[in-house]
């Protein structure tokens, strides 16, 4: 399940003088979140890697009997 940032309905903690100083958020939107980064983190590593077209993949895969 994908959602935007601006679905996004943080309820904020906040000190004495009113300064935010934490976010409350439902899980499932915490865990998306997580996933994103997780996401982001993984194409920032591999973005040096070669990329194979979608009909090579299709191939290599055919060809190791995976298709």
């Amino acid at each position: 399940m994908h959602f935007e940032l601006n679905q996004i309905r943080p309820q904020y903690i906040t000190d004495a003088t009113g300064n935010k100083t934490a976010i409350v958020l439902p899980i499932e939107e915490f865990r998306e979140l997580m996933e994103d980064i997780d996401d982001l983190a993984t194409l920032a590593e591999r973005r040096e890697e070669p990329t194979v077209s979608h009909e090579a993949l299709l191939a290599e895969l055919k060809q190791h009997g995976l298709l």
